[in-house]
């Protein structure tokens, strides 16, 4: 079955004629994501270029997708909409709820019935609103998207950061808070600045054991975790084109772990190969009918110094494989440097666990590659040291992993092979002895490694690696073993080495699968009702959040400084609390207890001003809110990095936080922020946080005058009474600043349709 075909042929239909009208108002050839960006203006055909960094600009993207987690309080805030069925094409994905725990057919029945209720209103509002439905066991959003929905020149969003995985298939696929989809979902335009653009040059081609996972890995060690933020990152060269498509994908899904907007390919023979072997001649026969138009123009990846704002280039012909971490997914270690970097950073280094799996890393590719490492380990007699995990993709995936017998392959090393879902990455992992909180190494193929996100235990050091390096690490034991260079000892006591890792792009066989998990809606949903109970635990319906009141915000307490690192698992975790991801009352009990108080260097304790005890974050919020008392949050660089989850922003607006200053944010945060009828402020001086103390108030002066590019002050008064005035700049617009005085995007939506 090929979803959307009419629509993808009626996009490229208009692709030629919008491409020319943006190349003659900009005046040069155009990079692929410049086409894709103007393709989808939503006034049609551009009449004017637009400025990288700085144009906020209305697009038009052609479908949206949500996992469940994200999408519970993205259709709860569609229900209040007033809308009768979604205006682009959407789909729900029953992915994060599903705990890693026994092994595949045990935690998929146990979730099933431990969030039932959740499911039955997922599949209730999808089929109520001409949603696509993806059940429970149908495999990771990111992987079911690119088998079934991704496609060359298309534009997308979706409620969960590495929407990004689509550019593996040419996309321009971009991660957003629920409140984005929403305004998408109801048939309005959807909101970015237009982004600046990074050029990737990948010269030589990939060897021996250097994978896909391996450049995406060497970039953020270049680009840091923040260098992406605003921008495209775009693949191009040889290098580029000798890579699979889900190759491709694994290297734009971690682009979200460098900050970047999104990433993106140029179409060619893989990606094309790919849409047929996934049942889409028709899309990638559509595709060639245009693909000049479907990647950059030849004199930019001639001279992409001149269409680029920076440009990296990388020669794949000398890259080594990496391991990236611990605690943050832009430390970058090439396999050779890792024994001294674990020696000199007493880094564990025997390794517990190797998980091979997520969005990022799933494909049949990566099974094929990896379990060719596993069967030399059965064949040449070694026994895995580590206990191994597997989730693969989704369930065509494992259907045909299964019918050809990588994962026999697995299970003959003792492997637990997980239910296709996210699991361990999203921190949905029953890992036994996590509680003693001990201090060990795991390494896995996943994409982020922030403390206790996979486990929950803030001792356990991961390390992100490809899934045949994670084979290799596994079986070794070892965080210092380098299978290029070093031998184990088998069973009979001989020292042997580990060949490099084979593998099929594609099955040789075809994909198969018997269930693909998909339920498509009711054509009229307007009979279905969706049910909430009034005490549930699990989803609560909705309350509008207050407008903004006309005046100056007065008094308000500091409830947190937040010290170094705080992204989004900070700011609301993920692992059980996920359960709560429907009711925003209950989930709000987890806002910033991961935060680290600059004050006392401790996760969960701040100062109540108005006892002088110290209490959980959460717990010293709702006494303010009780007091009618506003308070702010400060934070320190990147700040809400990570996830696109928009429980971040809405947590903190619902206990009564009114402001967020911090030294600099992540893209889609302060979108969030923005989108919940938030402030969202930077310091014009980053030194400034050092003036901000334990016990001060905070008044704005010049709110009544909130307007586009113009700096807001705020006035500080410290316990003895001294009074320091703090400059503080911001990026809304015109319309975002409607947003705030409305007391949400949702609120002036809902005035807007009447």
């Amino acid at each position: 079955m090929i979803f959307d075909l009419e629509m993808i042929k009626g996009l490229y239909a208009k692709f030629p004629e919008r491409i020319e009208a943006a190349k003659k108002v900009v005046g040069k050839p155009l990079t692929l994501a410049e086409k894709i960006l103007y393709a989808h203006l939503w006034d049609g055909n551009a009449t004017s270029s637009y400025e990288r960094g700085a144009s906020y600009v209305d697009f038009a993207p052609d479908r949206i997708a949500c996992q469940d987690a994200t999408a519970q309080m993205a259709l709860l805030q569609f229900m209040q909409a007033g809308k009768n069925k979604v205006a682009v094409p959407t789909t729900v994905h029953c992915d994060h709820l599903i705990q890693a725990k026994v092994g595949a057919a045990t935690d998929l029945a146990a979730a099933k019935s431990q969030s039932s209720e959740v499911f039955d209103f997922l599949e209730s509002v999808s089929n109520k609103y001409g949603i696509g439905f993806w059940k429970p066991g149908a495999g990771i959003i990111h992987q079911v998207v690119l088998e079934n929905y991704a496609f060359p020149g298309g534009m997308m969003i979706g409620t969960d950061s590495h929407t990004v995985n689509a550019g593996g298939l040419g996309m321009v696929a971009i991660g957003v808070g629920g409140a984005d989809a929403v305004d998408v979902m109801a048939g309005m335009p959807w909101e970015l600045k237009f982004p600046k653009l990074i050029g990737v040059k990948l010269t030589g081609k990939l060897n021996g054991w250097t994978a896909p996972k391996d450049i995406i890995l060497k970039v953020a060690g270049i680009l840091t975790v923040k260098g992406g933020t605003g921008c495209i990152v775009e693949y191009f060269g040889e290098g580029a084109k000798s890579l699979s498509a889900t190759g491709k994908g694994t290297i734009c899904n971690m682009g979200a772990e460098i900050g970047a907007t999104t990433s993106t390919f140029g179409y060619d023979e893989s990606m094309e190969r790919y849409l047929r072997a996934t049942g889409r001649a028709e899309v990638a026969a559509a595709a060639n009918d245009i693909k000049e138009y479907l990647t950059a123009d030849e004199e930019v990846y001639a001279n992409p110094e001149q269409y680029f704002d920076q440009v990296i280039e990388i020669d794949l012909d000398k890259l080594e494989p990496h391991l990236n971490g611990p605690f943050t997914p832009d430390r970058a270690t090439p396999i050779s440097e890792m024994g001294a970097a674990a020696e000199a950073n007493s880094w564990p280094l025997d390794v517990e666990w190797g998980l091979i799996g997520s969005c990022t890393n799933s494909s049949y590719e990566d099974l094929s590659r990896a379990s060719s490492i596993a069967k030399q380990a059965v064949d040449k007699g070694l026994v895995t040291k580590a206990e191994f995990g597997i989730n693969p993709g989704s369930e065509q995936v494992r259907y045909t992993a299964e019918r050809d017998g990588l994962l026999k392959i697995f299970e003959d090393l003792d492997a637990k092979i997980f239910t296709n879902a996210c699991g361990p990455c999203i921190g949905q992992w029953a890992r036994a002895g996590a509680d003693k909180e001990e201090k060990n190494s795991i390494i896995h193929s996943f994409n982020r490694n922030f403390s206790k996100r996979a486990d929950g235990n803030p001792n356990t050091h991961a390390f992100v690696a490809s899934p045949e390096m994670v084979a290799a690490i596994a079986i070794s034991g070892r965080l210092d073993f380098n299978p290029i260079t070093d031998t184990l000892v088998n069973n009979k006591g001989e020292e042997v080495k580990l060949d490099a890792p084979v593998g099929d792009e594609l099955p040789a066989k075809g994909f198969d699968v018997e269930d693909n998990g998909y339920q498509a809606p009711a054509e009229d949903g307007s009979d279905v009702n969706v049910v909430v109970a009034e005490d549930s635990k699990r989803l609560q319906l909705l309350t509008p959040f207050t407008p903004y009141e006309g005046k100056e915000i007065e008094g308000m307490k500091l409830l947190i400084k937040a010290k170094g690192k705080c992204t989004t698992d900070h700011i609301s975790m993920a692992g059980p609390w996920l359960r709560y991801r429907g009711h925003l009352d209950n989930i709000s009990d987890n806002c910033l207890i991961g935060a680290v108080n600059a004050f006392n260097d401790q996760t969960n304790e701040v100062k109540n001003q108005l006892t002088g005890e110290y209490g959980a974050v959460p717990a010293t919020q709702r006494a303010y809110k009780a007091a009618g008392i506003p308070s702010i949050v400060v934070g320190d660089e990147n700040y809400g990095e990570g996830s696109s989850r928009e429980h971040a922003a809405m947590e903190p607006r619902h206990l009564g936080v009114r402001i967020v200053l911090v030294k600099s944010f992540a893209r889609i945060h302060e979108t969030n922020l923005k989108k919940q009828g938030m402030l969202g402020f930077t310091f014009d001086n980053p030194a400034d946080y050092d003036k901000i103390q334990e016990n001060d108030t905070f008044d704005t002066i010049d709110l009544t005058a909130f307007a586009p590019g113009k700096p807001l002050t705020l006035k500080v008064t410290h316990e003895d009474g001294s009074i320091d005035e703090i400059v503080c700049n911001h990026t809304y617009n015109e319309n975002q600043i409607e947003w705030f005085k409305a007391g949400s995007a949702l609120n002036l939506i809902k005035t807007q349709n009447g």
